[in-house]
């Protein structure tokens, strides 16, 4: 039977995406979480163009590290789930190591020790994002579920301990995204309603605690919170100045390049922790909404790996990645709209800055690695 001549010209066309698919397949890319990311990437790279202004610098250098961050999404998606949780113990004991260098050794940067220089200056708490989940989903894996009393007491010190030496640097925001993502797996592990009822009855205490080990700018940033107009010149500037960007914006924004409040620097970090009021300022309300759509789409194919994940340390571990990200997302649009303090928590693959670019996709790397090698793992 001849083909027709449509059929020939279709089939010419789709030979191209045919070949790209079996490309991704061999180096264990899924598609369109694949596609998500790029496009956040790239609708990040186009705002940091903006926010960064003259300074060219920072926007190549930022290209270079999405490099950087692509080719470890690729060359992790190359390790079977099997190995990673393998070496899960050896990382989470390397990166406490480095936390322990963090808190001796480290760099001081705007009054925070937060930096290591071993050749390479980098975050050591941005590897404990991963490493932290990792070890929690690692411990669960051949263990009954619901965890236990003990097992839920081992869980803690596993999460704690580097919670509380990322927090000694200070690091509030990050320390906190690190213990949430080590309670998402717990939680994920079917964690009855009746123990989560009652940790949330003691996080009420156990915030008080908190408060009286705080620092004075993070009491300050939280009183903030409740009445910005109170030091509009001083703790409440940034998150003023936010607002006004946003709101500024409207429904179609400025223009891109256009926002006045962050080229005339009246907006504080706006590379970095306040490029979403940027984003506000320039593309509006549909600018936000398409960069917040995007997000969920990559947060639900997360998801929908993991549900597919044919064994717990897979399930777990992608299950975390996936609503930890949320969380970071949240954080940060949550912060720059005035409804958390502000924790200095960057939007993630959106913000300037190479640690966390190349840690958050080489845990959406880990999740490729999980749904391509699916078929590969006993159930």
């Amino acid at each position: 039977m001849r083909l027709s001549d449509t059929q020939r010209l279709l089939a010419g066309k789709a030979a191209p995406f045919g070949s790209f698919a079996r490309i991704l397949r061999r180096l264990h890319i899924d598609g369109p979480l694949l596609v998500g990311l790029l496009l956040i990437c790239a609708l990040g790279l186009v705002v940091l163009y903006s926010a960064v202004g003259e300074n060219m610098r920072l926007w190549l250098n930022q290209l270079a590290r999405l490099g950087i961050a692509i080719a470890a999404l690729i060359i992790v998606a190359q390790m079977p789930p099997d190995f990673l949780r393998r070496w899960t113990p050896w990382g989470f004991v390397a990166g406490l190591v480095l936390l322990v260098l963090v808190l001796t050794t480290g760099e001081i940067s705007q009054g925070a020790r937060r930096w290591l220089n071993l050749g390479i200056r980098f975050q050591p708490s941005e590897i404990m994002k991963l490493a932290v989940p990792m070890m929690a989903a690692w411990y669960l894996h051949d263990r009954q579920l619901p965890p236990r009393a003990g097992q839920l007491l081992l869980l803690a010190i596993i999460i704690v301990v580097p919670t509380l030496l990322i927090a000694r640097q200070p690091d509030l925001g990050t320390a906190l995204l690190i213990a949430a993502s080590g309670l998402i797996v717990i939680v994920l592990a079917g964690l009855p309603l009746r123990v989560m009822v009652g940790l949330a009855i003691l996080a009420v205490p156990g915030a008080l605690v908190l408060w009286r080990f705080m620092e004075d700018y993070q009491k300050q940033r939280v009183l903030t919170l409740l009445d910005p107009s109170s030091d509009p010149l001083g703790a409440g500037y940034n998150i003023i100045q936010s607002k006004i960007a946003i709101g500024s914006g409207g429904l179609f924004g400025k223009g891109w390049t256009n926002g006045s409040q962050a080229h005339l620097e009246y907006l504080p970090e706006r590379d970095t922790d306040f490029i979403f009021a940027v984003m506000g300022e320039e593309l509006g309300l549909l600018g936000l909404l398409a960069l917040l759509c995007l997000y969920m789409f990559v947060v639900g194919r997360g998801l929908y790996i993991a549900i597919q994940a044919p064994d717990t340390y897979s399930r777990l571990l992608a299950g975390s990645i996936s609503l930890t990200f949320f969380v970071y997302v949240f954080v940060n649009t949550a912060m720059v709209t005035g409804i958390v303090p502000v924790v200095g928590v960057p939007l993630p693959l959106v913000s300037f800055g190479g640690t966390s670019m190349v840690t958050l996709l080489a845990g959406f790397g880990i999740l490729m690695s999980i749904h391509s090698h699916r078929k590969l793992l006993p159930r």
